[in-house]
């Protein structure tokens, strides 16, 4: 009887134990992301914080854990991108094009880390380059404006000036002159030591456009678009946002914002590393991907008018089919 009741408690040890090891290994396998944020960091009400927006929606929807943080300049991205990989991390997000050599480094020096970059391309088996087409976005705001516009004259205001941002500007310039091909694009780029994050420069470089006649002013310039949509409102003209909706930042002064999706291109990477299906290489979002596009026009819906917002969509179909080239 003795030597039954002890094979049962071994058995039942072995069973507690099994049970414990399953639980740490449970704890063990929740999914760890690092993201570097660029320059602005969070409650830029643009890229970065949409980007923070899909590692919230993975955790809540995922069970995964993540960590953010904030450079105070280009500098520190090296340091906060070891400091994941060293760490234990298992997908590290370098937020932006400033950061391509930093990621590329650590991508090299720690083959078994899963990095993600946006808006650059790095050609390495455990990177994975997250591009937008945002000309074609710009395309859509670049033709609501034209259609909007009451002086022929329209305005866009980039941060640095560097092939991403120009990138911006050659769709809303291509956009406008579709629908217009007689009116004026002007355009100013930021600089100074914070190009994405200087809204008094912003604010100069908008007001001038509209000095010069503009009525509607696009931005794609991060922080430094608050300055553009203020100068905007101030002088009773347009503004349109980038990257997130910023249609609620002025309500009736931003006619509509260019969203960039970065959130759906973050959470969709971080379920791709939890279902062990991790797409190395270039994984582009345009707008038949509803990677960009434009806002609900929640706001302004009625200003624009149903004529103007069907030819929106026609425009945005051509763009999907192929009709639109870029």
């Amino acid at each position: 009887m003795k030597k039954i009741f002890a094979f049962l408690m071994v058995v039942m040890m072995l069973a507690l134990t099994a049970c414990g090891g399953k639980e740490e290994a449970a704890k063990e396998e929740t999914l760890k992301v690092g993201i570097v944020l660029s320059i602005g960091g969070l409650g830029d009400k643009s890229f970065n914080d949409s980007a923070y927006r899909g590692l919230e929606q993975a955790k809540k929807d995922l069970g995964i854990e993540f960590k953010y943080v904030e450079p105070a300049s280009p500098a520190e991205d090296e340091q906060f991108l070891r400091e994941f990989a060293e760490n234990g991390y298992d997908l590290v997000v370098a937020t932006g094009f400033l950061m391509k050599d930093a990621t590329e480094k650590m991508a090299k020096e720690f083959p078994d880390v899963k990095f993600a970059i946006i808006d650059e391309v790095i050609e390495l088996p455990n990177v994975s380059s997250l591009v937008f087409s945002e000309d074609e976005g710009s395309f859509l705001v670049g033709a609501l404006a034209a259609m909007m516009s009451e002086t022929n004259t329209v305005g866009f205001v980039g941060g640095m000036e560097v092939p991403l941002i120009k990138k911006f500007q050659r769709g809303y310039d291509m956009g406008a002159k579709y629908v217009n091909p007689d009116i004026k694009v002007l355009g100013l780029f930021t600089s100074g030591p914070n190009p994405f994050n200087d809204p008094v420069r912003g604010k100069e470089n908008a007001l001038s456009l509209i000095k010069q006649g503009a009525d509607v002013v696009y931005h794609a310039a991060g922080g430094t678009g608050v300055g553009v949509i203020d100068a905007a409102k101030e002088s009773g003209v347009y503004a349109i946002g980038v990257d997130s909706n910023q249609d609620d930042v002025a309500p009736g002064t931003v006619l509509t914002s260019m969203i960039k999706n970065v959130d759906v291109a973050v959470y969709n990477t971080v379920k791709q590393v939890l279902d062990n299906d991790f797409k190395a290489g270039i994984n582009r979002f345009g707008v038949a991907e509803n990677g960009v596009g434009t806002s609900d026009f929640a706001n302004t819906k009625d200003v624009i008018g149903e004529e103007k917002l069907n030819k929106l969509k026609e425009i945005r179909e051509k763009i999907i089919n192929g009709e639109i080239k870029f």
